[in-house]
């Protein structure tokens, strides 16, 4: 399975076009995927045949979340579930590090029949064996994971850990860093799913700029470039799996 996250309606079509599996839509690129709005899911849902998996994260950053932020994330989950999405991705912490067992099992519950990921909250949390068993006890159904790197192929050795002691109790799934010219390493160790954004870049329609005026509080990026997924690059690896 080749999951693309995406972030707009566009790349989503990207990803079923190219053969992924299953859709992580989120917002919020550069806060590394906030909850996607009721519009893109809604939209998204209506255009696709494949799995749709919604983000809840209701803001960028760490991810020991507020009773406030919580109760976002809730009604997060209820609209997904209304706008008819397969699943939906999350993860909880507690201050220490480790997971947060007591609300991530009530918002499985409350997701349920909606599959669950727990995503790359998992990479940040102090203990990733006992993680692993924490997240398998609320019931999710896979784990999004870098192997507790920045990016999935310095985590190997862990993501090939991760996939022994699961026992098949549930899925791994890599991301970050994902493409053609790593896939099948992570295969060769087991690994039940991909997860790749495969961004291209697509230059802005603006012919007139000015420069010295940002939309953003801290400037990340060049503001006229758009950020798709790449067909070619999602193909590569439908390709890869499916040999």
């Amino acid at each position: 399975m080749l999951e693309i996250c995406s972030f707009s309606l566009e790349s989503c079509l990207t990803a079923q076009k190219a053969g992924a599996g299953r859709v992580e839509l989120c917002g919020g690129m550069f806060e590394g995927g906030t909850t996607p709005s009721a519009g893109l899911i809604s939209l998204a849902r209506q255009h696709l045949t494949i799995k749709l998996y919604v983000m809840i994260r209701p803001r960028g950053g760490e991810f020991c979340y507020s009773d406030a932020e919580f109760e976002v994330m809730k009604a997060d989950i209820q609209t997904a579930k209304n706008l008819g999405a397969d699943g939906v991705v999350f993860g909880i912490l507690n201050p220490d590090g480790s997971v947060d067992k007591k609300r991530t099992t009530e918002l499985v519950n409350l997701a349920a029949p909606l599959k669950v990921t727990f995503h790359r909250a998992f990479d940040v949390a102090n203990d990733p064996i006992q993680a692993l068993e924490e997240i398998i006890d609320c019931g999710c159904e896979r784990i999004l994971t870098s192997g507790q790197k920045n990016i999935a192929i310095e985590g190997i050795d862990l993501l090939k850990t991760l996939v022994e002691k699961s026992q098949n109790r549930i899925e791994i799934m890599a991301g970050s860093g994902v493409s053609a010219q790593n896939a099948q390493q992570f295969l060769n160790i087991g690994i039940h799913a991909l997860h790749m954004t495969g961004k291209g870049i697509q230059e802005s329609k603006m012919i007139f700029r000015k420069p010295d005026v940002s939309m953003a509080s801290a400037a990340l990026t060049n503001e006229y470039e758009i950020y798709e997924a790449d067909f070619d690059k999602c193909k590569a690896v439908v390709e890869i799996i499916s040999h």
